[in-house]
């Protein structure tokens, strides 16, 4: 693990500081997402490593619940600009009909080689 990652890990983890009923809710979702961001990029674990304070940035997304409710995605999206102004969140979801019975029924992937085709 980089620098960069210890320390926004250690600050993410930091939960000192007043949370009101909705940052309390969501803190932890809320990190979770947040330390997987810092894992795929390391100029954003940089950023929460010299940002503010995790209980700051809870404050700022708990500003944007509207009629007691907040998307799972606006949540996420608020604490990344609280962090990095201007980054965005991409993200893909698709549905699965079959589920697992699909993966089960696939053949494993790999090559089969003849070596007869070498003689």
């Amino acid at each position: 693990m980089n620098d960069w990652m210890e320390q926004a890990k250690a600050k993410l983890e930091d939960t000192s500081g007043k949370f009101d009923r909705y940052a309390a809710a969501m803190k932890g979702a809320v990190k979770a997402k947040l330390l997987d961001f810092c894992r795929q990029d390391e100029e954003f674990a940089q950023a929460v490593a010299q940002g503010g304070s995790f209980a700051d940035c809870m404050a700022a997304v708990a500003k944007g619940v509207k009629n007691n409710a907040i998307e799972d995605l606006k949540a996420y999206e608020l604490a990344v600009a609280y962090y990095f102004p201007g980054a965005k969140i991409r993200c893909t979801m698709s549905i699965d009909l079959i589920g697992q019975a699909e993966e089960e029924e696939k053949p494993q992937a790999g090559i089969c080689l003849n070596l007869s085709d070498f003689l």
